[in-house]
């Protein structure tokens, strides 16, 4: 079978350094406010969980989570915006959410911009409820921007 057979459909893997300048463009182009690059290093080496779906060894997005005890924290979740619309974003948080759950995570928080209603909706899909806000979470073009905390049972 081919290489290319190989890559078809999307497949999720651990993130590794090569994809760091995949990952950041992909950053880049989502977000008015997006990490560096030096935190996607530094989330590589802690090591937290980052993982990258990709389709015919191209990056379609990224997933980063912190675990600790019985809790994990969704840290990012970004899809190029080709790649979005196509349910993929759903696979990469249902793997997350898998990953987090075979090692004993009970549940799963994160936090989100209020006006990011496509992510909300995937969250709110996936068993997220709002259990809180954090004031001033986010950068924002006029001062800070609030999130909402969510968390889901595993």
């Amino acid at each position: 079978m081919s290489a290319a057979l190989d890559a078809w459909p999307p497949r999720i893997r651990p993130m590794t350094p090569l994809d760091l300048p995949a990952v950041w463009e992909i950053e880049k182009s989502a977000y008015v406010y997006p990490w560096s690059r030096g935190i996607f290093v530094d989330c590589l080496r802690i090591p937290y969980v980052c993982e990258i779906i990709e389709e015919r060894n191209v990056a379609l997005g990224y997933a980063i989570m912190s675990m600790g005890g019985d809790e994990a924290h969704l840290l990012n979740l970004c899809l190029a915006g080709s790649a979005r619309g196509r349910g993929l974003g759903t696979r990469l948080l249902e793997h997350m959410m898998a990953l987090a759950t075979r090692e004993g995570v009970g549940v799963l928080y994160l936090e989100v911009r209020p006006t990011n209603k496509t992510a909300i909706a995937l969250y709110r899909r996936a068993g997220f409820r709002r259990i809180g806000v954090r004031k001033n979470y986010y950068r924002a073009d006029e001062g800070r921007e609030d999130a909402l905390v969510l968390a889901c049972s595993l």
